[in-house]
């Protein structure tokens, strides 16, 4: 069982938010057990500030994949056995949510987040990610492109930020009907391509009354490697828009 921190100055305030505040880190690193994800998912259908947390960190999935290819390269085993974090590690991410929220620095918290996660697997993995707090990445104003399908009639904008461990991005998707289970894909030049987050669709759908669908995540590939992005269906890969990404 992970063991919460003590309260820190700076963290979630316990007696305000409670207990489950304090999990969105666990959750995003996936370091809950099976009883506590359950009662954290819980407490995410009702609780706005950690839904808002959780969805702006979609693109930790990216800067996990990053720790695995450094620590296949290291040696180690990335699917081996996680060792438990220290308290005192956490008790800092606890203290660096805090610091966001105030500040709403989402990039330093995921940074924070994955090497929290890193710290037990050695300094060579763990400077892939150190690296890049130490050296600002240069981002300028997110490039935005977009398109509409004239058959599905999806229509989806796709801003871009180039990072040092890739790109961050963001999307506004609307004129989609539901039940569904979609994602969103980053197509290289290259052929490659890298899932950069999923959702589903409520049957009432993204766009008009409803408002459109926005998600934040991210890719390990720089801006100038993406061809174009997907809008998938889960399951049966049917392209609901593609958005062409030409860069200036």
């Amino acid at each position: 069982m992970i063991r919460r921190p003590d309260p820190v100055p700076g963290g979630p305030d316990p007696e305000a938010g409670g207990p489950e505040h304090v999990d969105v880190g666990a959750y995003v690193l996936d370091l809950l057990e099976p009883v506590e994800r359950a009662a954290f998912e819980r407490h995410l259908a009702d609780c706005p500030q950690c839904a808002e947390q959780v969805a702006e960190l979609g693109f930790m999935e990216a800067l996990l994949a990053e720790y695995t290819a450094s620590a296949v390269a290291a040696g180690l085993d990335p699917a081996g056995p996680a060792p438990q974090p220290e308290p005192q590690l956490l008790g800092r991410l606890v203290a660096e949510i805090g610091a966001v929220r105030r500040r709403g620095r989402v990039r330093r918290l995921a940074l924070a987040l994955a090497a929290t996660a890193m710290m037990a697997a050695g300094p060579a993995v763990t400077a892939a990610v150190l690296t890049a707090e130490s050296t600002p990445a240069v981002v300028a104003v997110a490039e935005q492109f977009s398109a509409t399908d004239p058959t599905t009639g999806a229509h989806a904008t796709v801003g871009v930020d180039g990072t040092t461990w890739g790109s961050r991005i963001s999307m506004q998707l609307g004129g989609v009907h539901g039940p569904l289970t979609c994602s969103l894909v980053a197509v290289a030049h290259n052929g490659e391509q890298q899932t950069v987050n999923t959702w589903s669709v409520p049957a009432s759908g993204y766009g008009g009354p409803s408002g459109d669908l926005r998600t934040t995540g991210g890719a390990a590939l720089q801006p100038g490697e993406i061809d174009h992005f997907d809008v998938r269906v889960q399951g049966t890969g049917a392209l609901l828009v593609a958005v062409p990404a030409h860069h200036a």
